[in-house]
């Protein structure tokens, strides 16, 4: 596992990429049944004539999964993934049997005036075993500086 990140840690252009996670239709209806209970989501033969054409993931289902695959070790920074405001653009259709994975880069690095702490904005996309964008997330997250950094300054 990668050694967490401090404020200072980053660089724009920094990339991470998480591990694997390969979605099921029980996955798919499970999380729907409790968060998302829409025909197209539950049940195939309604997915079929739905839309989608087929069952389909929620998207919120989708952000869950990302949000996994960034704390299990996609976006490894100090103090946990504390976000501050997110932007979220869904691409395309997450369906049984993908294989998601997530590729993070680091767009700016801002530090606070107290030093002790910044924002660093991270574009996360949510990739599928042939690197097609099922979902594209901006986010904007406070990050800890080392205790030596933020007494330095």
């Amino acid at each position: 596992m990668t050694e967490p990140l401090y404020l200072d840690d980053p660089k724009i252009g920094l990339q991470f990429e998480s591990p694997t996670f390969t979605v099921t239709g029980g996955d798919i209806r499970r999380f729907a049944l409790e968060f998302d209970p829409q025909p197209f989501h539950l049940d195939g033969n309604e997915a079929k004539i739905s839309i989608f054409g087929g069952l389909a993931a929620s998207d919120w289902h989708t952000a869950a999964i990302t949000m996994r695959l960034l704390t299990s070790g996609g976006l490894p920074l100090a103090g946990g993934i504390i976000g501050m405001g997110v932007e979220i653009n869904w691409l395309k259709q997450v369906r049984p049997g993908d294989v998601l994975r997530v590729v993070s880069t680091v767009q700016d690095i801002k530090r606070s005036k107290s030093k002790r702490q910044g924002v660093v904005t991270v574009m996360s996309e949510t990739q599928d075993k042939f690197g097609e964008v099922a979902q594209r997330l901006l986010s904007k997250l406070l990050v800890t500086a080392r205790e030596t950094e933020a007494s330095s300054n």
